[in-house]
């Protein structure tokens, strides 16, 4: 077995990771770092763009330092979607915060957009609905925000793009401005059915299309770095949730999967078909590989493991994730306990950017131990409604996939095969994210031929069948939508 591995860098929104994967898969060395989350008001969320890259490029250092004599074969980039940053051409230096997928400062402009009727063209040409959490109008918003920046951007001095932008501009010193297909269609302003930018999009939203980077395909040549030493030629990029579907092999018609990281994804393979949701899930480009495009259905929970991060970093409830898996494993239920974690809008199948949220029947005797498990619960709740949504639209799988840091906990999983009714199932490699990048860099480095050779690294770990009474989980889930009407109607 060759020596040579893919360096692997997965820039996420709570932190920065980094992988040297082998070409069999096994990961042979890794570095992890969190930033500080930036909440300047009630709904807005925003990352320092220098955190960002000297946490990633920190963890790529210490990474390769951990090396020893394998050489690295291509880079791989995976990164949070729709997050944005506009940076100076010249300098590399961002002009504000990057504005996180999370942020629902654009609520009201996505309102009138809607009221002047133009979201059904929107929806038709990027498969996406008029939400604050897609990034034209954080763009919009920036340009008008910061003085001066409109003038600029029409003299061609600024540049923008998602993260994974951003971090090849600053990988190949200013020398390449790309992105990939499946981050090109979370910006609402890219026509995902002829696979380019749209100028009626720009116009709408405001956004100079001098601006945007080229797209490329998810396997593809992103230029090089010399950062890490020898010369490293980037290979493969896509956004985490796509990046999450290649590492499960999920690369037929038909296969989906659950990734539970700072919020949770469902992404639904439809092959070359480019369907369309009736329950406002998201159409999207799942990856694009030799110039041929496949296409996936969506839907998107704003807040799962983030959940879980505000019971430990606000609340100070919890140690730490797996703290939250004791004291949800040791009671029961929650004796009638919801939390609703609305906090900046609900998702997928609502888009409700005004919901916010609630811990509801609290009594007395609740605990600490039932409000960790409502938060855990949650998680699983929202999945289930997505499903529903994709039920609605004619999609039924009967296996799920799932990855991600709260995925590693079996109470979890097992309650969601209940809660679900299908059999859900867990990889050895829960990083999958990681993974795909490093896939996507491999075929892109011509280590691999295709996706489907690549299937082979995909390893079984552990299934979960239902075993709950259907009328037991049938109560649940319309107690936990009553919870939700609730948040909806009650602010």
């Amino acid at each position: 077995m060759t020596k040579g591995v893919i360096l692997a860098l997965d820039q996420g929104t709570t932190s920065s990771r980094a992988m040297a994967i082998g070409l069999d898969g096994q990961v042979i060395a890794s570095a992890h770092e969190e930033f500080p989350q930036i909440f300047p008001q009630s709904g807005w969320v925003e990352h320092d763009p220098e955190a960002i890259w000297r946490t990633q490029r920190r963890t790529a250092e210490q990474t390769v330092e951990r090396l020893g004599d394998r050489r690295i074969v291509a880079i791989g980039v995976t990164n949070q979607r729709e997050t944005v940053v506009v940076w100076d051409r010249k300098t590399g230096e961002a002009i504000h915060n990057a504005i996180v997928w999370q942020d629902r400062r654009t609520a009201s402009r996505m309102q009138e957009l809607a009221a002047q009727g133009h979201e059904a063209m929107v929806s038709e040409r990027t498969g996406l609905v008029l939400d604050p959490y897609f990034s034209a109008s954080k763009i919009s918003w920036i340009l008008d925000a910061v003085p001066g920046a409109r003038a600029r951007a029409a003299r061609g001095e600024l540049a923008a793009g998602t993260i994974d932008c951003f971090l090849i501009w600053r990988l190949t010193g200013g020398q390449v401005h790309a992105t990939d297909a499946t981050n090109a269609s979370r910006t609402a302003l890219y026509d995902i059915r002829t696979g380019r930018w749209d100028d009626d999009l720009c116009r709408l939203f405001n956004v100079p299309a001098g601006m945007l980077p080229e797209v490329r395909d998810s396997a593809d040549d992103y230029g090089a770095t010399d950062l890490f030493g020898p010369t490293l030629p980037i290979r493969g990029v896509a956004g985490d949730q796509q990046a999450a579907l290649v590492g499960q092999a999920g690369f037929n018609a038909g296969d989906v999967k659950s990734t539970y990281g700072t919020g949770a994804f469902l992404v639904f393979n439809t092959g070359r078909e480019l369907k369309r949701s009736n329950s406002r899930l998201l159409a999207t480009i799942a990856y694009r590989v030799a110039g041929q495009t496949t296409y996936a259905l969506e839907g998107s929970i704003l807040s799962a493991g983030s959940t879980v991060q505000w019971l430990r970093d606000e609340l100070k409830i919890i140690r730490d994730g797996a703290h939250a898996g004791e004291l949800a494993a040791s009671i029961e239920d929650t004796s009638g306990v919801h939390l609703v974690p609305a906090f900046t809008g609900l998702g997928a199948p609502h888009w409700d950017s005004d919901a916010r949220g609630a811990i509801l029947g609290l009594q007395r005797g609740s605990t600490i131990a039932d409000i960790a498990r409502a938060a855990l619960e949650s998680a699983v709740f929202q999945t289930a409604e997505l499903l529903e949504a994709m039920a609605t639209d004619g999609v039924a799988p009967q296996t799920l996939r799932v990855d991600g840091g709260m995925s590693r906990n079996d109470w979890l999983l097992q309650f969601m095969a209940d809660i679900l009714r299908i059999e859900v199932v867990r990889p050895r490699n829960v990083e999958t994210t990681v993974l795909g990048a490093a896939i996507l860099a491999a075929v892109g480095a011509g280590e691999f031929s295709s996706l489907d050779e690549a299937a082979k690294l995909w390893q079984l770990d552990r299934k979960f069948a239902p075993k709950m009474a259907t009328n037991e989980r049938d109560q649940r889930l319309a107690a936990w939508k009553q919870a939700v009407a609730r948040v909806k109607t009650g602010r």
